[in-house]
């Protein structure tokens, strides 16, 4: 049986978007409740009765959400200019290292836009 899991985290976090028109306001330092799901897939391990254990996901993530959580997303290496879509291509990078079933991320900067990156 073929499954897809999902687990969320959320953190909070100021950034500026400096691509952005100068007269934009995501130009200006501004904060989000940022949220980012964690999504694999894969095949079920008949034996065990299900593919991952939701704790492994929780691990892996853990240190990423410690990192961005009430930091300035600018000054992170790798995120000078952290658009949602930059944003899940580092967390995807980083936690594909530890999950290889992984299968996506999905950044949600409010509650009504989101960004899912496929690897």
């Amino acid at each position: 049986m073929r499954v897809r899991l999902t687990k969320m985290f959320h953190f909070e976090a100021a950034h500026d978007l400096p691509t952005f028109p100068p007269d934009h306001k995501c130009r200006r330092l501004h904060g989000h409740s940022f949220r980012f799901e964690v999504l694999v897939e894969g095949e079920v391990d008949p034996a065990q009765g299900y593919l991952i254990d939701f704790a492994d996901i929780k691990k892996a993530a853990e240190p990423l959400v410690r990192r961005l959580d009430h930091y300035y997303l600018n000054e992170i290496e790798g995120l000078a200019n952290p658009t949602s879509e930059n944003l899940a291509k580092w967390i995807f990078d980083r936690l594909k290292p530890s999950l290889p079933l992984l299968k996506s991320v999905i950044v949600h900067e409010t509650c009504t836009s989101t960004c899912e990156y496929l690897g």
